[in-house]
């Protein structure tokens, strides 16, 4: 099954409000950042084992292991959680970096040093988490956010 069918039967699976909103999150994220590379990880390990919620993820960061081997893996991912919605915006280095810039502005969300949590779309600012979203797309220098 290839990503685009993963995710649409992903987005499909979940219950409404969370159905539309991840629709309208995939509708925009490919918009601030066209043509970026698409993933789909169903939250199962090697073995089948859930080990989180599945994850839509976009465009493309290298990480760097302490023993110098690398992976690569996505920049944006987006995940239905049990009370709403979490995004996440991977690879910034300072952790009160999306809280001290866009917490406040956000509306009713929980910001942690990489993830925007928020029950539905209507409870937050969209302009505000697309901003974020940008951010984590073009603050990328060697696979690391930094301030633009």
């Amino acid at each position: 099954m290839n990503i685009q069918t993963q995710i649409k039967e992903y987005i499909a699976s979940q219950p409404e409000p969370k159905r539309g909103d991840l629709q309208e999150l995939h509708r925009i994220i490919p918009e601030i950042m066209p043509g970026c590379k698409l993933w789909f990880l169903d939250g199962k390990d090697d073995k089948g084992k859930t080990v989180s919620n599945p994850n839509i993820g976009y465009g493309l960061r290298n990480i760097k292991y302490a023993d110098g081997k690398t992976k690569e893996f996505y920049q944006i991912g987006i995940s239905a959680n049990k009370t709403g919605i979490s995004v996440y915006i991977l690879g910034i280095d300072d952790k009160t970096y999306l809280s001290k810039t866009f917490g406040k502005k956000l509306g009713k969300a929980s910001v942690t040093g990489y993830c925007i949590k928020f029950k539905t779309l209507n409870d937050i600012n969209i302009e505000v988490l697309k901003d974020a979203i940008r951010y984590g797309f073009e603050g990328r220098k060697e696979g690391r956010a930094q301030r633009v």
